[in-house]
């Protein structure tokens, strides 16, 4: 079947509840660590797998799995994905030690490689261009608040059922999903495909494992030695090799290349990419600063703390259908460089707000001039970027397009995750100055990241309010000076905005058979 459907909208609801699932199960995690760490009787490091094989698994298949719905089409991969997606699901959640909450996890990442780059393809069958705008505001509005209602969702979950119900809680939407998935979406087949580019994948899947497994554990295993006498910096540098050699192999393969390098020659495409990366950078890295200030310096429950930054979720919800109409009507990369300099300078906003004694309710505004941002960021990028690729590239398209954006989470992650450590080891160590030099040495060995501050039990108790206040100076310091990275690297995704071209849409007539957007 290769027509439209009468209902699209109807398959794009079915399409938005899976991916709903994928990106909200990227950040809900997180706010589960400690409780994992309790109910499992796990070390950090085995806990921190958890996040980072999820990872590995969701980014590196992900252009090799955008060809499969060009081969076998669209539907069937993304439900195949959908329901090893749900399955890995409960394994996860009945899992009763932290290997085989690994190994659950590794399966999840499969099936969400298998579905996300199905996705955006499917939009692009399912609606003409000047309907598409619309259809990309749903997608972007799902794809904004499954980001970021993660942690409070997750702060819900865990405080009143156990961590293991983040992962119960997908099981029956996965099952609403796989039935309206059948019922309602097309088997689409776009018949683009004809082959596999054996030595592409290899090449593609190998360099990528490496480079974001070194990215993304680099920090676990302090920068050094990882195995065998093989270093961090080495494993990234393999990774980086392999990548450069994929790149030169698409360049002579002329007959069915894994990544049609030819895509790039189009400026809206390549800039999206270029933004996509920066996106993911900052959706990733941004929460870090924020979370262990609220919960450490603020003392907020993750609850509390998820409540505060529910308004940013809902904004974000609410504007991404704006925006993706909008789109419609004007250059969707004005309304993207909006979306990217709002969100920039809401995390500018509370980096200049912050303080030990900052009322939470005083966020509340940077916060909503965040998901002001991010409701204009998913909907016109998606829309500028996909626009300008032909038809029968869009499977690879959706597969690089998804891709960026998770190696640019990696990115963010690595990098907020490093500054953010420095920055806590330089200002804990210039505000406990005063102190005496034992209790200055436990400090700065016992903050982390992870944890945030270090254990004070040990510290005499006329001293230890002077520490506590110490440590609270110095972590807000250290999140207030962290925040301004993925800040300015926000302003890097508007500049690639800026240098898309300026196109304007020819009016299309609505065919009498296709309803109007709800």
């Amino acid at each position: 079947m290769n027509e439209r459907p009468g209902n699209p909208w109807g398959a794009l609801a079915a399409l938005c509840i899976g991916f709903f699932m994928i990106l909200l199960d990227a950040t809900i995690v997180s706010i589960a660590i400690p409780a994992m760490l309790r109910g499992l009787n796990a070390s950090l490091n085995a806990v921190v797998w958890v996040t980072s094989i999820y990872l590995l698994t969701y980014a590196v298949p992900m252009l090799f799995t955008s060809r499969l719905g060009d081969r076998f089409g669209p539907k069937r991969v993304f439900l195949v994905g959908l329901v090893l997606f749900t399955l890995a699901s409960l394994w996860c959640g009945l899992a009763g030690d932290v290997g085989t909450l690994i190994t659950a996890r590794g399966v999840q990442g499969i099936g969400a490689a298998l579905m996300t780059p199905q996705t955006l393809a499917f939009i692009s069958f399912l609606f003409p261009p000047a309907r598409r705008g619309a259809a990309m505001g749903v997608w972007g509005g799902i794809a904004g608040l499954a980001t970021v209602t993660g942690p409070l969702l997750g702060g819900v979950l865990v405080d009143n059922f156990g961590w293991q119900w983040i992962f119960f809680v997908n099981v029956p939407i996965g099952a609403v999903a796989v039935v309206m998935t059948m019922a309602l979406v097309p088997d689409w087949r776009p018949g683009a495909a004809h082959s596999f580019d054996v030595p592409g994948i290899l090449l593609s899947g190998a360099g990528l494992l490496l480079l974001v497994f070194g990215l993304q554990n680099g920090q676990q295993y302090n920068w050094g030695e990882v195995w065998g006498g093989i270093t961090v910096y080495e494993i990234i540098a393999a990774g980086v090799v392999l990548l450069v050699a994929f790149a030169v192999w698409q360049w002579f393969n002329k007959r069915e290349p894994l990544l049609p390098l030819r895509i790039f020659g189009n400026r809206n495409f390549s800039s999206g990419v270029l933004a996509s990366v920066t996106v993911g950078f900052t959706m990733t890295g941004m929460f870090f600063p924020i979370v262990i200030y609220l919960q450490t310096v603020l003392g907020m429950t993750p609850l509390h703390a998820g409540l505060l930054t529910a308004p940013m979720s809902l904004l974000s919800g609410a504007v991404a259908p704006v925006s993706g109409r909008l789109s419609d009507k004007v250059n969707a990369k004005y309304l993207l460089t909006f979306g990217l300099v709002a969100l920039a300078a809401g995390l500018g906003w509370i980096a200049l707000q912050v303080t030990p004694s900052t009322p939470p309710l005083a966020l509340i505004p940077a916060l909503l001039l965040c998901g002001l941002g991010i409701g204009f960021i998913f909907s016109p990028m998606s829309t500028v970027t996909m626009g300008a690729v032909p038809r029968e590239l869009t499977g690879s398209a959706s597969g690089i397009y998804n891709t960026a954006r998770q190696v640019g989470g990696v990115l963010g992650s690595a990098a907020v995750g490093v500054l953010l450590q420095a920055r806590i080891t330089a200002a804990l160590t210039a505000s406990t100055a005063d102190l005496p030099a034992q209790v200055r040495a436990g400090i700065s060995s016992g903050a982390n990241v992870e944890g945030g501050a270090p254990d004070l039990s040990s510290v005499p108790e006329p001293i230890r309010q002077q520490v506590t206040d110490a440590i609270h100076s110095g972590l807000t310091i250290a999140a207030s000076q962290t925040l301004w990275l993925p800040a300015a690297f926000l302003l890097l995704g508007a500049l690639a905005a800026l240098a898309m071209r300026t196109t304007r849409r020819a009016p299309t007539p609505t065919p009498t058979t296709e309803p109007a957007a709800p």
